[in-house]
């Protein structure tokens, strides 16, 4: 746990680990063997740890997927991968900060990263528009894509964002269109098409890079058509209400996985991936590339098949609820 940053939840923690640095420090000032007194410390820090993080509400979740010490798309690609060369523009406007991508070695294999990033301090905050992307970061992210898809490269992203920037010039520049597009485009690729929500996965512009055959998640980030506090302002007018809000939507990665939204959660050390990101890494780069082995056995033909088959079995009509039973949509209209 970051020493300098701490959670709500995360108080009697802190606590502890604060006495536990005063024992050390008493014990080399004065020269007294406190071992014992700091052993029993650090067992109950061990079990305090286990009992908070065991046993997290979704709105505890959603702050650890925002944790500002959290791993962000950079600090995945340069644990995962080698000899990242990122490239810019969407080759009609501009270099939209807020996705990044580039090719990049796996295991000595060639592959193509898309990513999107909020940055940590404020002036990459700002460079990166805290994650969100106009229009021409996803066009950005289609062009990376299509230069996959022609000469084969599994495709690797990470979503991280609370949604699409919904501001006036994105609007102007038609975002929605472009995230149709990438749907549209994606699911007609047949290279292999991974993607790991790492934070935050917001609405479309989460989707904008992930439809893919697999879909990941890491087990503290939350995947969901809105954000809590979008949710509370529309159905309490109370943005306040976000911890609610998070509880009725189960956008958590246990709740997302069992409806078959994603097909892996990825496991985080213990206190969140900021607590480890080597551990968080190395978790995540193992599950790509067992992810990625599957996918390879597959032909082009069958990689568009399967992603279209994932993305139709999700969700019900009313004419599918009967005598309890869910029967997929595909299933039902044939």
């Amino acid at each position: 746990m970051d020493n300098n940053y701490s959670l709500d939840f995360e108080q009697p923690l802190r606590g502890l680990i604060e006495q536990m640095e005063q024992l050390h420090q008493l014990s080399a000032e004065n020269n007294i063997d406190l071992s014992k007194e700091i052993k029993a410390i650090e067992q109950k820090i061990s079990d305090t740890k286990k009992s908070i993080y065991s046993n997290l509400t979704p709105w505890q979740r959603v702050q650890l997927a925002r944790h500002p010490q959290r791993p962000y798309a950079y600090d995945y690609i340069e644990r995962i991968f080698t000899g990242f060369q990122e490239l810019h523009g969407d080759r009609a406007f501009r270099d939209d900060r807020a996705i990044i991508g580039g090719t990049a070695f796996l295991n000595g294999e060639s592959v193509m990263v898309i990513a999107q990033h909020k940055g940590r301090t404020t002036r990459e905050k700002l460079k990166h528009n805290f994650g969100s992307p106009y229009p021409e970061g996803y066009r950005k992210a289609l062009r990376l894509m299509k230069m996959a898809d022609r000469f084969d490269l599994p495709i690797i992203t990470f979503v991280d964002t609370q949604g699409a920037y919904p501001g006036v010039a994105s609007e102007e520049r038609h975002v929605s269109e472009a995230i149709a597009v990438n749907l549209r485009e994606m699911s007609q690729m047949g290279c292999p098409i991974i993607s790991t929500v790492i934070g935050e996965g917001g609405s479309g512009g989460a989707l904008g890079i992930a439809v893919a055959n697999k879909i990941m998640i890491l087990e503290n980030a939350y995947y969901s058509v809105i954000s809590p506090e979008g949710c509370a302002a529309i159905l309490w007018k109370d943005r306040a209400k976000a911890p609610q809000a998070a509880q009725a939507l189960k956008f958590g990665a246990a709740e997302i996985h069992e409806l078959g939204i994603v097909d892996k959660v990825v496991a985080e050390p213990v206190g969140g991936a900021h607590a480890d990101p080597d551990e968080a890494a190395a978790n995540l780069k193992k599950e790509i590339e067992a992810q990625l082995e599957e996918l390879k056995k597959l032909t082009p033909e069958e990689r568009i098949e399967q992603r279209y088959q994932r993305f139709r079995n999700m969700g019900v009509t009313e004419n599918d609820l009967a005598d309890g039973k869910i029967v997929p949509i595909n299933e039902a209209a044939s």
